[in-house]
């Protein structure tokens, strides 16, 4: 019998010290989430910035990552980890724990609704808020596999973080429009991007933003632009529709895609862009094509 009670004991002071100072978190918050898990990350980038102090997100992959918070005196940690149910819903769990206060939290939580708990929760509520209203802006289909266009083209090479992408692209366009038109060099298509390198763990993305054009003995010698040719392959396409600064969105949904047909794809997209935004108009009539390259079998 003492043997039985030294166990349960044991088992007791065990539990208590791993709820204490072993246990992950200080509180966790679930929530399922009508969007796939890219674009759940993309979203608390674009909400991290909000806070007065912006830390960083702590990029593992778009289905888990770290968040850090600054709230009055203290530092929390939201450790996110999204699982994807299917292409419409993902379930959420957050992680918290708070730096500064972790040990009187994990004393106080179970007895009250406290502070630390109901700040957690208006923040994430408030996430939530942002999330669905962010949904609403942009449709994403997939359209299975598709060869891509050629075409001879004129780039100017950029490096943004992904967010920034559109910025880049609409710095850049009057530029290399105003250019081409004065030297009478004639359209062949509408402008595209080509992802040469999408760093994921950085948030860093290197681009061409091109136009198609007609190869003549015209062509400007400038610096800052760069000639080649584009030729088609084997991709995955997706179409777009919504403002072109959140079209990766597109990219997330044919990595999932992809990850579940087990087909080996490179993550360098291309999009092609169907309207301009100088115009203005709704934003769900405007509509891009999105090819993510399939890889060649002797690749």
């Amino acid at each position: 019998m003492r043997k039985i009670i030294s166990i349960i004991l044991a088992l007791v002071v065990g539990v208590i010290l791993w709820y204490l100072f072993l246990k992950p978190q200080d509180y966790q918050v679930n929530f399922k989430a009508k969007a796939i898990p890219g674009t759940i990350y993309e979203t608390v980038k674009a909400w991290n910035k909000g806070f007065d102090s912006v830390i960083p997100i702590d990029y593992k992959t778009p289905s888990h990552f770290e968040q850090t918070i600054l709230v009055n005196d203290s530092v929390h940690i939201y450790d996110w980890k999204i699982t994807r149910v299917h292409d419409s819903l993902s379930e959420v769990e957050v992680n918290i724990k708070d730096l500064s206060h972790s040990l009187g939290n994990r004393l106080s939580v179970p007895f009250s609704d406290t502070d630390f708990e109901k700040g957690s929760r208006k923040l994430l509520l408030d996430f939530n808020s942002l999330l669905n209203e962010h949904i609403k802006g942009f449709k994403v289909s997939i359209e299975n596999e598709e060869e891509t266009f050629s075409s001879f083209c004129a780039c100017v090479k950029l490096n943004t973080s992904p967010e920034d992408k559109a910025k880049g692209m609409m710095a850049n366009y009057n530029f290399l429009d105003g250019i081409l038109a004065e030297n009478e060099v004639q359209l062949n298509g509408p402008p595209f991007v080509e992802v040469l390198d999408w760093d994921l763990d950085n948030n860093l993305l290197s681009y061409n933003f091109c136009n198609p054009i007609v190869r003549s003995e015209k062509l400007p010698d400038h610096p800052d632009i760069e000639y080649k040719r584009m030729f088609s392959k084997n991709a995955l396409k997706a179409v777009y529709h919504g403002n072109y600064i959140t079209s990766d969105r597109a990219w997330y949904a044919l990595l999932d895609y992809a990850k579940e047909n087990n087909i080996s794809i490179e993550k360098k997209p291309i999009e092609v862009f169907h309207n301009n935004p100088h115009i203005g108009g709704n934003e769900l009539e405007w509509t891009t094509e999105v090819f993510m390259p399939i890889k060649e079998s002797n690749e």
